[in-house]
């Protein structure tokens, strides 16, 4: 079957970035993977050409995009630990807000005006509202989303200014590992819960800790929507086809709209693999909310997409696959 065409992608080499070449994959499409690989992984990018580089460097993204004749970009290049950004802020707006203007200025003298930006339900800081619409974004209450509901101002400005077209997609909790084993969750260190936790099982992380069991939650802990990887993939070809048939995009959850507090998401760990994960209890962490679940009838509407695999056990039984393989247990 002949190509429909290259896809950009920053940041293809990381976790979701090589769950989305795969599925650009499938849709067809060439994924070209643009990486600076200090945080990704060169056996990730399985499915396309791969070209190191930094965001940044809008010289290098021109060159790419004319060379490979990108139809469009999907960026997913930045930081994303809610800790470090509270205490290095610098690191972030230089990273993600910067590294971006210098993505777009490439694209822009490139000639190509298409954006899928990974962005995050960080932007609802504490939005007091279960589910969280589009609408109830801002104020943020850590460097981490504001920097990346920065670059949806930007993106909307870019939009009005020079008719630059762009999906902006609100991650809530990504999670959970490609059914083939070759690709899952792999950060050093690791910052999230659920493969925190199975690490711990595995005798890799020997601090598992539950940060806060004070909210006003039902069970004190913090309260989270889970969506799995996949799901995430495949909202991110809707959005791309929603682009590629001319419209002017918009700003989209990608959630469920069920929540599981972190005790609930240990028990459900305990009920797929039999084991209890060993645990502390400790402070909150700075810039933590008590709860973020999605509204996401949005994006089933604008986008025709509804997550689909992101039943808290599947996503468990998925991620654990990959766990198991990518960290043997220490005995």
């Amino acid at each position: 079957m002949a190509s429909r065409g290259s896809i950009l992608i920053t940041g293809g080499a990381g976790y979701i970035g090589s769950h989305c070449a795969k599925a650009v994959a499938e849709a067809g499409f060439v994924p070209v993977v643009y990486d600076n690989l200090s945080t990704g992984h060169r056996n990730f990018v399985q499915w396309g050409p791969l070209v190191i580089g930094d965001v940044a460097d809008h010289d290098r993204i021109t060159a790419t995009v004319r060379e490979h004749d990108a139809l469009a970009v999907m960026h997913f290049a930045a930081f994303s630990a809610v800790g470090e950004s509270v205490a290095d802020p610098q690191k972030y707006y230089s990273n993600n807000v910067a590294g971006t203007l210098g993505l777009l200025r490439g694209m822009r003298e490139a000639g190509c005006d298409r954006l899928v930006f990974s962005s995050t339900g960080a932007v609802y800081g504490n939005a007091g509202r279960d589910p969280i619409p589009e609408s109830a974004a801002g104020p943020t209450v850590n460097p981490y989303g504001r920097s990346k509901f920065m670059i949806e101002q930007m993106l909307a400005d870019y939009r009005a200014a020079y008719r630059f077209n762009s999906v902006c997609l609100r991650y809530f909790n990504a999670c959970g590992a490609d059914a083939s084993g070759t690709i899952g969750e792999l950060r050093d260190p690791e910052t999230h819960l659920i493969p925190r936790a199975l690490m711990a099982l595995l005798g890799h992380v020997p601090d598992f800790a539950i940060f806060g069991e004070d909210y006003e939650t039902p069970d004190g802990t913090a309260v989270r929507d889970y969506i799995h990887v996949d799901d995430l993939a495949s909202a991110h070809i809707a959005a791309l086809e929603l682009l590629l048939k001319g419209d002017a995009g918009g700003v989209f959850n990608l959630g469920t709209g069920t929540g599981y507090s972190v005790r609930e998401v240990l028990d459900a760990i305990r009920a797929e693999t039999g084991e209890a994960v060993p645990c502390v209890v400790r402070e909150r962490r700075a810039g933590d909310p008590p709860i973020l679940v999605a509204d996401p009838s949005k994006s089933e509407s604008g986008l025709g997409f509804k997550a689909s695999r992101s039943d808290l056990g599947h996503i468990i039984r998925s991620a654990w696959a990959w766990h198991q393989k990518a960290h043997p247990r220490r005995r």
